[in-house]
C-alpha cells in the first residue's frame, strides 16, 4: 500500500481535512465564552473561522495543482506582499488586537497577522533560493543572501514584539538548511547566534522574563500563572473520553482569551479526553510522516526542500503549542496549526498543506499515474444500431 501512486497525497489530504474539521468544531467550543464576555454572539469567532476555512480550502486546492515554476513566482509575490504588510504594521493601521504585541493589521472588519503570511512566503522563497544554488551554496558568501531573505521579515517581526513567531521562523530556517545539506558548522554558528538573540530578547522585556521565571518556579505567583495551571487542570479533568464538546469548565475563567488560541489543546483535552488528544497528536504525526516521505521521494530539489520545510513548520509549531498547554515550555504565543482561532494562520497552514500535496503529486509514481490517466481519458461508448430491413 505504501508504494501506491498518490498514497502520500491522500494521507496528507485526509490528515489535513480531519485536523481542519476538528479545528472548526473547537473554534465554536473554545471561543463561545470569550465572545460572550465581549458582548458578541457566541458564534462570532466560529463563524469567521468557518469563512477563513472555506477561503483557505479553495486556495489549498489551487496550490495543490500548480507547477513548480508558478509556485516560485507566486512565492516571490507573497514575499513582497508579506514584507509590505509587515511595514504597514508600523503605520496607524497596526494594532495589538488586545494581545500586547503590535503585530496585527486592522483593516475595518478584518484583522490580519502578516507574520503568518511571512512564514508561508519564507518557506517558498527560501526553498527556491537553496534549490537554485545547489552547487555553490556551501560557501558562506552565497549563504548571506539567504540569511538576508530571512533576516528582513524576522527583524520587523521582532520589532513588533512577537518573539514566538521569530522562534518558529528560526527553527524553520535551521530545519530547511539541515535538510538541504548546509555545512554543520554554519548551522551551529546560526543556532548559537539565535540562542543569544532570544536570551537578550527575553532578558530585556519584563513580560517575557516574567513568563520564563514563572515557568521555572510557578509557585512564586499562582495568580499571574493562572492560564498554565488552568490548562493542566483542564487536561487532568478530561479523563479518557472527556467531559463532552462544549462542556469545558476552564474556558469560563482560568483560560479566558487563551482558550481559543494558545491553550486550545487544553480545552480539546478537557472536552475530548485522552483519546481525543492522542488522536490529534497522531494526525500531526501522520502529516509529518507523509511530508518526510514526500521529501525523500521527490526528484526535484525544490520540491524536496519545500516539502521538508512545510513539514518542519507544521510539526515544530504544533509541538510548541501543545508543549505550552502541557506546561513543558513557557508561553510562546503561537497557534496550533489548523485548530487555533485565527484566519491568517489557518489560511497559511492550509495553503502550505496544498503545496505539500502538490509535491506529492510530483512524485515519480504519482506523475506516471496521472499522465497515464490523462492519456487514457474517459472510456468510449460504442452504440450498435440495427440498420437491417424489416418485413
Amino acid at each position: 500500500m505504501l508504494s501506491l501512486a498518490l498514497f502520500d497525497y491522500y494521507v496528507i489530504l485526509v490528515a489535513t481535512v480531519l485536523l481542519a474539521g476538528i479545528g472548526a468544531l473547537m473554534s465554536l467550543s473554545s471561543s463561545s465564552v470569550y465572545a460572550q464576555s465581549q458582548n458578541l454572539s457566541p458564534y462570532y469567532y466560529a463563524g469567521r473561522q468557518v469563512i477563513f476555512l472555506a477561503a483557505g480550502g479553495v486556495l489549498a486546492a489551487f496550490a495543490s495543482r500548480i507547477s513548480e515554476h508558478l509556485v516560485k513566482l507566486l512565492g516571490l509575490v507573497a514575499y513582497g506582499g508579506a514584507v509590505l504588510l509587515l511595514l504597514l504594521v508600523f503605520s496607524p493601521l497596526g494594532s495589538d488586537a488586545g494581545k500586547g504585541n503590535r503585530n496585527w493589521l486592522s483593516l475595518g472588519p478584518v484583522t490580519l497577522q502578516p507574520s503568518e503570511f511571512a512564514k508561508l512566503a519564507l518557506v517558498i522563497v527560501g526553498s527556491s533560493y537553496l534549490a537554485a544554488r545547489r552547487e555553490d551554496i556551501g560557501r558562506f558568501k552565497h549563504l548571506l543572501p539567504y540569511l538576508v531573505i530571512y533576516g528582513v521579515p524576522v527583524a520587523m517581526i521582532l520589532a513588533q514584539g512577537d518573539l514566538g513567531t521569530v522562534m518558529i521562523i528560526g527553527a524553520l530556517m535551521i530545519a530547511q538548511m539541515w535538510a538541504f545539506g548546509i555545512k554543520l558548522r554554519h548551522i551551529l554558528v546560526l543556532v548559537l547566534a539565535a540562542g543569544a538573540m532570544v536570551a537578550v530578547a527575553v532578558a530585556t522585556q519584563p513580560s517575557r522574563l516574567r513568563r520564563v521565571l514563572l515557568f521555572l518556579n510557578p509557585s512564586d505567583s499562582p495568580d499571574v500563572s493562572q492560564q498554565p495551571l488552568s490548562a493542566i487542570f483542564a487536561l487532568a479533568s478530561g479523563g479518557w473520553w472527556g467531559v463532552g464538546i462544549g462542556a469545558s469548565r476552564q474556558k469560563w475563567g482560568g483560560l479566558y482569551d487563551g482558550a481559543q488560541n494558545d491553550y486550545v489543546f487544553a480545552v480539546l483535552g478537557e472536552e475530548m479526553g485522552l483519546v481525543g488528544t492522542i488522536a490529534v497528536i497522531l494526525l500531526f504525526a501522520l502529516l509529518a510522516w507523509a511530508g518526510v516521505r514526500v521529501a525523500m521521494r521527490s526528484q526535484s530539489q525544490f520540491s524536496r526542500t519545500l516539502a521538508i520545510s512545510v513539514t518542519a513548520w507544521t510539526a515544530i509549531q504544533a509541538i510548541m503549542n501543545m508543549g505550552v498547554a502541557l506546561d513543558l515550555f513557557p508561553v510562546f504565543g503561537v497557534p496550533l496549526p489548523f485548530i487555533s482561532i485565527g484566519g491568517s494562520a489557518l489560511i497559511s497552514n492550509l495553503v502550505a498543506a496544498g503545496l505539500l500535496m502538490a509535491c506529492a503529486r510530483r512524485e515519480k509514481a504519482a506523475r506516471k499515474y496521472l499522465q497515464a490517466s490523462r492519456r487514457s481519458g474517459p472510456p468510449r461508448v460504442t452504440t450498435v444500431v440495427d440498420g437491417g430491413r424489416h418485413a
